[in-house]
């Protein structure tokens, strides 16, 4: 968006996204999601891999150890073999054995359940200080598991508001996730996540996007959208 714009205006063009993204999709039902120690593990496992290998590699882990003393107590080549599926396994293996040595040394049991109580931003910071965990990490267990205003900010999320030009084509994900915060009710934040994500999946996609059938053409700034059929 440029300088013309005030910030009214572009609060509005912020809505007419979220609108028509659940005009075309419509609004994502809030479910119950994994226990938070369960979610913040998974989402470990979810970096740099598709859901469905994150989702075997979960369901791996679940399977081979029965606790969550079993995950720590294992060998780490062990560990890694496990969740092999998800990607990245030699990388993953040893910050999912330090987060939980940690979280046990902190907190006395296997439990993040404190973070119900934290105000975000202290969440955000408790939650990103650990090896691996960045910001789309954090809001993911803060928005999903307790309900907490943070938008998550994904390689979709990320893309599709790129090309809108709600940011800069070099912003980070970082600055893309306060842009968003900052321009529509935390009471959006679950819903217009969702519905970013399906439509950089389906529609504005990396490759070949399919800007011809996009609902969000009249809204988008990409330059190269003419072009992008």
């Amino acid at each position: 968006m440029n300088d013309a714009h005030t910030d009214d205006a572009v609060r509005a063009w912020a809505a007419a996204v979220h609108q028509q993204l659940l005009a075309t999709y419509g609004e994502p039902l809030w479910r119950p999601h994994y226990a938070p120690l369960d979610e913040f593990v998974l989402t470990f496992l979810s970096q740099n891999t598709s859901d469905i290998n994150s989702g075997r590699a979960f369901a791996a882990l679940k399977a081979r150890y029965p606790t969550w003393q079993a995950v720590i107590a294992a060998p780490v080549h062990e560990l890694a073999e496990t969740i092999r599926c998800g990607g990245l396994a030699e990388r993953k293996a040893p910050r999912i054995q330090a987060a939980l040595r940690r979280i046990l040394a902190e907190r006395g049991e296997f439990n993040i359940d404190f973070l119900a109580d934290l105000p975000v931003d202290e969440g955000l910071r408790w939650l990103t200080s650990f090896d691996g965990v960045g910001h789309k990490t954090a809001s993911i267990v803060l928005l999903f598991c307790f309900g907490k205003p943070a938008f998550p900010v994904d390689t979709h999320v990320g893309r599709v508001t790129r090309r809108l030009g709600l940011v800069g084509p070099r912003a980070s994900e970082a600055q893309i996730k306060q842009r968003w915060e900052a321009l529509v009710p935390a009471g959006w934040f679950y819903p217009l996540h969702l519905n970013l994500i399906r439509h950089g999946r389906e529609i504005c996609r990396a490759r070949q996007p399919q800007c011809s059938r996009c609902v969000l053409r009249s809204l988008c700034r990409f330059d190269e959208k003419s072009a992008a059929v």
